[in-house]
């Protein structure tokens, strides 16, 4: 209920916590936690969380096969993650308890058209003029975090700013490759856009509302409570991953620890938010591929 009225008041990060204290309480009722399950992936898919969401749709699923919200949400997944073929096999999913739900039927079109077009969606950047106020705002913001941001000049050289012309605090931008948003949220804490990079696969992962406080470790198990389909090996389990992130001006790479908060890691004296996305490497412990990744480079382990 309290998950309920958070959505109601579209503060749907407030929302997903309720509906996980909801799932945590593990009161051994399927249709109830379906239902929660369900709930958090609508709330998770409006932050445009959509990898989580998903993970959520199919977990519902799995409790209850006939849910119908969750099939819809997983199919609206599916589509924004453009997996168009998916997204048309859960729509006949649904057809099959309800063949004529309206739904269904609009997200089966646009899947439709969007596989014939290879039509890719995205959120145009927005370029719009920044008032200096909010931006003030925001480079005090990150000033007491000890943020630092690296600008991308026009120039051959890149410079690290304090925020003055990267940020304000109207949603808070600061435009990233995905054209999401650094918001404030109503108890001061930044939600930021965070970009998970694959380079065994060739994958990324893109988290649109990543809380400051909340923990890597955290992120990573609703991501991969489903393995994903491009992991055939089936080596992405949540607690057999490992994090770095890059020092490109110096070529070295930093373990992350999952137990670490986001801001943790923002706060390292050598991280520095590039195009306003924080962005962090995966790789599976101990195989082939990191070995060889990381053959010839300074890496600073745990």
């Amino acid at each position: 209920n309290e998950g309920n009225e958070y959505f109601k008041e579209k503060d749907y990060g407030r929302a997903v916590a309720a509906y996980s204290e909801g799932l945590r309480r593990r009161c051994g009722d399927a249709e109830l936690d379906a239902v929660l399950l369900t709930n958090r992936g609508a709330a998770h898919f409006h932050l445009g969380n959509y990898r989580s969401a998903l993970n959520d749709a199919i977990q519902a699923k799995k409790l209850k096969p006939t849910h119908l919200k969750a099939i819809i949400r997983g199919a609206l997944c599916h589509i924004e993650l453009k997996n168009f073929l998916e997204a048309i096999a859960w729509c006949e999913e649904g057809f099959q308890i309800d063949s004529n739900e309206k739904k269904l039927m609009e997200i089966r079109a646009k899947a439709d058209k969007l596989k014939l077009q290879g039509t890719f969606l995205g959120t145009q950047i927005d370029f719009s003029t920044r008032c200096q106020e909010r931006a003030v705002m925001g480079t005090v913001l990150l000033c007491e975090r000890n943020i630092k941001l690296v600008l991308e000049p026009s120039d051959e050289e890149e410079e690290v700013s304090d925020g003055l012309a990267e940020i304000s605090l109207d949603g808070f931008h600061s435009g990233s490759a995905m054209g999401a948003k650094v918001h404030l949220d109503a108890d001061g804490n930044l939600n930021w856009p965070v970009l998970f990079l694959y380079p065994e696969h060739e994958q990324t992962d893109f988290t649109v509302a990543f809380h400051e406080n909340s923990r890597f470790i955290d992120h990573l198990m609703v991501m991969f409570a489903e393995l994903p389909p491009w992991d055939l090996e089936k080596k992405y389990l949540p607690n057999s991953l490992e994090l770095y992130f890059e020092d490109e001006e110096r070529e070295e790479m930093y373990e992350v620890n999952p137990e670490h908060t986001l801001l943790q890691v923002l706060q390292h004296e050598r991280y520095f938010v590039k195009a306003g996305t924080p962005a962090v490497l995966v790789f599976a412990k101990h195989s082939p591929f990191s070995k060889k990744y990381f053959s010839g480079k300074k890496v600073h382990r745990l």
